[in-house]
């Protein structure tokens, strides 16, 4: 579920290239790259770049909605409540987990740690076309 209180599946995915980031409140890495996410996503976005921050089961409600919201975060942030969202990802567990998902919905690259940004760029840009 969306913070917003809607509800998104991967078929909303299809037709974007998409970055989809495990993350949490209590993880130093994760606080650290979201800057550069939003960088991204807020040049990229207009080319039809997305992004969705998934919130781990074990992180508390409000402080993802307090994170988001005074941080500003531009793109959708889910919660993951039930840990459901982690482990159809493949059974994420380590933060920050970010997949690249091409047009056709598929995994084009995985990223545990925080990404080189300047190479993340460019591979994004490469699946645009």
């Amino acid at each position: 579920m969306l913070l917003d209180g809607s509800k998104t599946d991967t078929s909303a995915l299809m037709g974007k290239v998409v970055l989809v980031n495990f993350w949490a409140t209590s993880c130093v890495s994760c606080v650290a790259e979201m800057p550069d996410i939003a960088k991204l996503y807020t040049e990229l976005a207009p080319k039809g770049y997305d992004t969705l921050a998934v919130a781990m089961a074990y992180d508390r409600p409000d402080f993802v909605q307090h994170f988001a919201k005074t941080r500003a975060l531009p793109f959708k942030v889910a919660i993951d409540n039930t840990g459901s969202v982690a482990k159809a990802w493949g059974d994420v567990k380590v933060t920050p987990t970010s997949f690249l998902v091409n047009k056709q919905g598929q995994i084009a690259k995985t990223y545990v740690g925080k990404p080189d940004f300047a190479a993340l760029r460019g591979e994004v840009l490469a699946l645009l076309g």
